[in-house]
């Protein structure tokens, strides 16, 4: 099973292509991988194609996996929810996730447990805070530092949700705990971005108090 910093290492999420070229050339020349670890690979290769929105391809590729690890089960549910989200099925992909979750906590891969509440967050929009707070509280209890980062994004995605929601004084409160947290195991980038939103939310509770 691969760490979760390698694929860190070859993500770049702000450039899909280029993400899917560093995943073909690791699946073509890097290793040695075993067959658990190329699948994992090949889950993160259809990620990046999907987010080019070549959705059919990514689909293709998610489909010819059939490693019995739970791991790679786990992965290529998220990443077929992800592209059942961003194709517009946003209700299909909610199950997806919800299977993700389910085999994530029984094969004890909390990690991916998080990323599939996260997820489930964000496309069930009358059950975000209740799909953050199971999140929150999963990634909490872990000792791991990584996984703990989703704290980050977890409140960060809830303070978004308030914002938008028009309760800016909710807002700052998730913004508040999403800085905590990048301040203590979050990215640079992180905290950079965590400090623009308090920032701006701060600025939106000034102008509904004026």
């Amino acid at each position: 099973m691969l760490e979760q910093e390698t694929l860190d290492e070859l993500w770049l999420f702000d450039d899909p292509a280029q993400s899917e070229s560093r995943f073909r050339v690791e699946l073509e020349q890097g290793g040695p991988w075993d067959d658990t670890e190329r699948a994992e690979l090949t889950t993160q290769l259809a990620r990046a194609i999907g987010l080019e929105g070549r959705f059919d391809e990514a689909a293709a590729l998610l489909i010819e996996l059939d490693d019995a690890a739970p791991v790679v089960g786990v992965r290529v549910l998220l990443e077929s929810g992800r592209l059942m989200n961003s194709s517009g099925h946003p209700d299909a992909a909610a199950g997806l996730f919800r299977q993700a979750a389910s085999i994530a906590h029984r094969a004890d891969l909390v990690f991916l447990r998080v990323d599939a509440l996260h997820m489930l967050a964000i496309v069930d929009p009358d059950g975000t805070e209740d799909w953050t707070a199971q999140a929150a509280a999963v990634a909490e209890e872990s000792p791991d530092p990584r996984t703990r980062r989703w704290l980050v994004s977890l409140h960060s995605n809830l303070g978004w949700y308030w914002l938008e929601a028009g309760d800016p004084a909710a807002a700052l409160e998730s913004f508040t705990e999403a800085s905590r947290w990048a301040d203590l195991v979050g990215t640079e980038d992180q905290r950079t971005w965590a400090a623009e939103a308090i920032a701006e939310c701060t600025a939106a509770l000034e102008e509904s108090e004026e």
